[in-house]
């Protein structure tokens, strides 16, 4: 699987250094490498600080910036960041009213973000809480959503964050609205063909040229049913009436969609995916507030996508709206 790399040990390295030079308006690269803030710092305010494995691009890093995240710890390819990155920006973007950790329900974050917390509390005196994203519907049932995996929703509750801390909101109301962001948040995705880290060169997992798997993980982790290919229609039936009979949601009620690509998947694919999903939830009663169609949370070049779905209320449509400049995300 061919890739245009350097020295397949040195592509994170080589990928941040890239992307500080080309935004040095948007972000500043801190002594430790893996470590990027905001060029320019909002006083006053609570910080943001997101992270996680890279090869999702733009998640994470590229969702810094007026609008959404402070700062961001930046992993290996589909690993967590160390605890070292993660206090480095606590520190940096720390304005004496604390700073809210977004990151994924994966055992590595989990490990980490929480070491990064209390060494933040015990060296530097600053007050963290986290906000663990658990979206995928298709990782765990309904009645452990504490197992579930975070996924594209994660972009959704990012910007929640974000805006709470934006708007002025404290630690304990940033951390809240976050947390509410997560509860009314699903994802379920397919994916069609694998993808291969640099240092292996080899698939990430196996599926024939005919197949699908409903429910597969951004890293390749196993989904919940492995078939044939289906039409389009077809596989967002399967993927919004999963989302449709996990959230609780009644007719006239509002959502933000989001039909995230996972790196291959063409606009035109996602498009069409969207159409069915239009249809879908126009014919529940369910209306579109805002839609988000293209790449927000990919795994390298793995072909699929996902659909998310977040139940709005008066203050999330508000973060919802909120405009947001950042590298990889522009939103007037």
């Amino acid at each position: 699987m061919k890739k245009l790399i350097n020295n397949t040990d040195s592509v994170v390295e080589e990928m941040i250094d890239g992307y500080v030079k080309a935004f040095p308006q948007y972000v500043k690269q801190l002594e430790n490498p893996r470590a990027l803030v905001r060029s320019t710092l909002d006083a006053d305010k609570v910080g943001v600080l997101i992270g996680g494995g890279s090869g999702h691009e733009p998640a994470f890093m590229g969702y810094v910036g007026a609008g959404m995240a402070d700062g961001v710890a930046v992993g290996n390819i589909f690993a967590s960041p160390p605890p070292g990155p993660i206090v480095a920006v606590t520190e940096a973007i720390d304005q004496g009213k604390g700073v809210v950790y977004v990151y994924g329900n994966y055992a590595g974050d989990i490990m980490n973000f929480g070491m990064a917390a209390e060494m933040a509390d015990l060296e530097h005196d600053i007050e963290v809480s986290s906000v663990v994203v658990t979206d995928d519907v298709a990782s765990a049932p309904s009645h452990e959503r504490e197992k579930r995996r975070g996924i594209a929703g994660e972009f959704f509750v990012t910007k929640v964050a974000s805006v709470a801390s934006a708007l002025g909101h404290d630690l304990a109301g940033v951390t809240r609205l976050a947390n509410h962001a997560n509860d009314v948040t699903r994802t379920m995705g397919v994916g069609l063909s694998p993808c291969s880290l640099p240092q292996t060169g080899k698939p990430s997992f196996t599926l024939a040229e005919d197949e699908m798997e409903i429910g597969l993980g951004h890293h390749g982790e196993p989904g919940i049913k492995k078939g044939k290919l289906e039409t389009a229609d077809k596989v967002v039936d399967h993927l919004v009436t999963a989302i449709l009979e996990d959230m609780p949601i009644e007719t006239g009620e509002e959502v933000a969609v989001l039909v995230n690509g996972l790196g291959s998947t063409t606009r035109m694919e996602l498009l069409i995916m969207f159409r069915r999903v239009e249809e879908i939830l126009t014919e529940r009663g369910i209306r579109i507030y805002r839609s988000f169609i293209g790449d927000y949370s990919t795994s390298l070049e793995m072909g699929g996508s996902s659909v998310t779905l977040i139940k709005l209320d008066a203050e999330l449509k508000q973060c919802i709206d909120y405009p947001a400049d950042c590298p990889m995300y522009v939103q007037k």
